[in-house]
């Protein structure tokens, strides 16, 4: 389908949307379409990134995330402070957490997508991303079945540090924090590419720059509009957990995730009033129309490599339910609303993604 008839369907549905569902839910649905547009205009892949830091030694990917990080929580972090309607996207420091986040990073690199990533490629028509799609949503749906469970090996209480420290000391840390990492990461690449004899590559390109800086504008707006910071996963595991209530599959009353007021709410409305989904629907028509007229191209897989790729996409989901939530979740939105969980989460999924690209290597992805 070419642009201008789908632009006008994504502008029909998201008139419908205001008309029979809220004004919120139209914005976020316009919020998801500005998300999915420069993800996939600009190819801004937080797995791609690391990708290119590890096996490249190429920093930009991860200096575009890291001023991304740095402007988002520029804008967050004043906004929780003075607006307490406002919430943060927290997480209990845990063994599900250290577990879920280093799996994730394993699997994300084998099936070339973090939470967004197989988003906004499955709007753009990847094969592959588009199969690993349900998958996650099947995966993480049965990660929240098992959460519970993962939950009483250990766990601390959530850690804010706009609510610990204010939003002023909380907001220089987090900058002192992502600048050690600059640091550390500009180092390491010129190391690396001087003893490798190339040229040092550029710190900051175009494109990693100009994605961060709308990513930052478009995050910043669904927290004001959705009163929450901007997420992925729970859409997934909401989807699937609808059909699997739909058809009495799974009792999920009496289920220690589901259960909870404000799930079990969610499985009883119209996945169009969850603020997650309507953001995720719109990642994906932003994507798609992005790539609307254009093939898209994707290297053929073997019957094996799909194998690994379809279980390291329904793992993927698992793991990112366990860490709560993706690299935009956990990460993104946890780092840059001041959430303790968020800075746990990352060495972790570093840490994966490096035997994680080992197995992409082995398989020959």
């Amino acid at each position: 389908m070419k642009r201008l008839p789908l632009a006008v369907l994504m502008a029909l549905f998201l008139g419908w949307l205001l008309w029979t569902v809220s004004l919120r839910q139209a914005a976020l649905f316009a919020v998801g379409i500005g998300l999915g547009a420069v993800l996939a205009g600009k190819r801004f892949g937080f797995t791609t990134g690391w990708r290119m830091l590890i096996e490249d030694k190429d920093p930009s990917g991860v200096f575009g995330q890291l001023l991304l990080l740095a402007l988002a929580a520029a804008m967050a972090m004043p906004l929780l402070g003075h607006f307490p309607e406002l919430t943060a996207a927290l997480g209990p420091p845990s063994i599900s957490l250290l577990v879920g986040a280093f799996v994730f990073g394993l699997c994300m690199q084998i099936a070339d997508g973090c939470g967004s990533g197989t988003l906004y490629k499955a709007g753009m028509g990847i094969p592959m991303n588009t199969a690993i799609l349900p998958l996650f949503a099947i995966g993480s749906f049965l990660g929240s079945l098992h959460l519970g469970w993962w939950l009483d090996l250990g766990r601390a209480a959530p850690v804010g540090l706009v609510t610990v420290w204010g939003w002023d000391a909380a907001l220089a840390a987090t900058l002192a924090g992502l600048a050690l990492v600059a640091a550390g990461v500009s180092l390491y690449c010129k190391r690396s590419n001087l003893q490798a004899g190339i040229a040092p590559k550029p710190l900051f390109v175009r494109k990693w720059v100009m994605g961060a800086v709308l990513l930052a504008l478009l995050a910043t707006a669904n927290l004001l509009i959705a009163g929450q910071p901007w997420g992925v996963v729970y859409g997934f595991g909401l989807w699937a957990a609808k059909v699997a209530n739909a058809t009495g599959a799974v009792d999920l009353a009496h289920n220690w995730f589901w259960s909870q007021p404000g799930n079990a709410a969610r499985l009883q409305e119209t996945v169009l009033l969850d603020v997650t989904s309507i953001t995720n629907i719109g990642i994906l028509a932003g994507a798609l129309w992005v790539s609307a007229g254009k093939p898209a191209s994707a290297k053929p897989l073997t019957g094996t490599q799909w194998a690994v790729a379809l279980t390291a996409g329904l793992v993927l989901g698992y793991s990112s339910r366990l860490a709560f939530g993706c690299n935009v979740g956990a990460m993104f939105s946890g780092i840059s609303t001041g959430s303790i969980h968020g800075w746990i989460w990352v060495p972790l999924a570093f840490a994966g993604t490096i035997f994680g690209l080992r197995i992409r290597r082995r398989f020959g992805f």
